[in-house]
């Protein structure tokens, strides 16, 4: 059984609780709390004029093809930045999260991916020091863009989530450009927000989008407060949870102050039959093993059910279930075009993990901060619905 150790790890001049379990395996660091605010890259600089822009940019359906969907769609406060379904229906539906449906006659697919939280996307690719290069960090389930700057630009060009049928891949983006050229009042705001430069590009577009995601932090979770040293923070489940949370092996992964090594790895789960054909992960774009996809954190999972790359799962109960039986002969437990033997090592390293565990489900549960920005503007430059037809 393995011993816990609190220590202190000195970054710069902020003292940063260090939590780690030495035992059979080595000594493992399952997490630092998260900082108080997030790091910008050197050319794009946080600044309330960027801020202030990007949220309307998020929130305005302007940005998609038909311009019935925005970024806040598929990303809503109400679900934690999140969306409440298993796989995102982006351009051509109404409604939000679960109540969400494609219209009569549409002729465009699911996302066939889960849609990740927003919240604390600014610290992806932490390690278990806490230290990140926010230009590098690895974004999206397939690690297929780097920096928030990049991946803002990215559903743009995507047919499924807000281009839809109306222009080519290789011209979204400069189409949406061109829609917020043309809008005065889009024009002014670029203008006041990256001053000497040519205002309305795709670049700026994508810099504003990621400096208000950078604001959309939630970095006081009870696991955050008791590493900072406020010892009653975490209940006495909480903490027999964290320390079960290493015993069973979910920590060689899982960790680091967002609670994810940010690798691909192949885990084996099942397609979601909604989809018409088999989704290969990070293989179909070359960016790794066939069926990997990256590791996801497990921050503010209270409020961002179903889980997993696909949704497949509705409940922290059926994710632990699903790690309790992976490593069995019987195919049924995982996707049937991953051999056992293509299991990622680590995950077959799993030990005792059970559906049936409140402490451990407890201890996920100290991970989330429910105090995070919900603001929604009440108006966006275009004059379209806030937020896309979410009603």
């Amino acid at each position: 059984m393995g011993r816990l150790i609190a220590g202190a790890l000195l970054i710069g001049a902020t003292c940063v609780a260090l939590l780690s379990f030495t035992g059979e395996a080595g000594s493992q660091e399952i997490g630092t709390p998260l900082p108080r605010a997030a790091r910008a890259p050197a050319d794009n600089p946080t600044t309330p004029a960027k801020v202030s822009l990007g949220r309307l940019l998020f929130w305005d359906p302007m940005l998609s093809g038909p311009r019935d969907v925005a970024c806040a769609t598929c990303h809503h406060p109400q679900f934690g930045y999140a969306e409440n379904r298993d796989l995102s229906i982006g351009v051509t539906g109404a409604g939000l999260g679960h109540r969400r449906r494609f219209s009569a006659g549409s002729a465009i697919s699911p996302v066939k991916r889960n849609s990740q939280t927003i919240l604390n996307v600014a610290f992806n690719g932490s390690d278990v020091t806490g230290q990140y290069d926010p230009a590098a960090a690895p974004m999206f389930w397939d690690v297929r863009a780097r920096g928030l700057e990049a991946q803002a630009l990215e559903p743009l060009k995507a047919l499924e989530e807000m281009r839809g049928q109306t222009y080519a891949e290789d011209q979204a983006v400069q189409a949406v450009v061109a829609r917020l050229e043309a809008n005065a009042e889009y024009r002014r705001l670029f203008a006041a927000a990256f001053p000497g430069e040519r205002a309305v590009t795709a670049a700026t577009l994508g810099k504003a989008l990621a400096a208000f995601q950078r604001t959309l932090t939630a970095a006081n979770a009870p696991f955050d407060r008791y590493m900072r040293g406020e010892g009653e923070a975490m209940t006495a489940s909480q903490l027999r949870g964290m320390r079960r949370f290493e015993r069973v092996g979910c920590v060689r992964c899982h960790n680091g102050p967002m609670f994810s090594d940010y690798k691909l790895h192949v885990l084996g789960v099942p397609d979601n039959p909604a989809l018409p054909a088999s989704d290969t992960g990070a293989g179909e774009r070359g960016t790794g093993e066939r069926y990997a996809f990256r590791t996801a954190s497990l921050r503010n999972l209270a409020f961002t059910a179903p889980y997993m790359h696909n949704g497949l799962f509705e409940t922290l109960g059926d994710v632990l279930e699903f790690y309790d039986d992976v490593d069995s002969r019987r195919r049924s437990d995982r996707n049937p075009n991953v051999n056992r033997e293509e299991l990622d090592p680590l995950l077959r390293q799993l030990r005792g993990v059970d559906e049936d565990d409140e402490d451990l489900i407890a201890f996920l549960g100290a991970l989330s901060d429910p105090a995070f920005d919900r603001t929604t503007p009440s108006r966006v430059p275009s004059g379209l619905p806030v937020g896309g037809r979410i009603q």
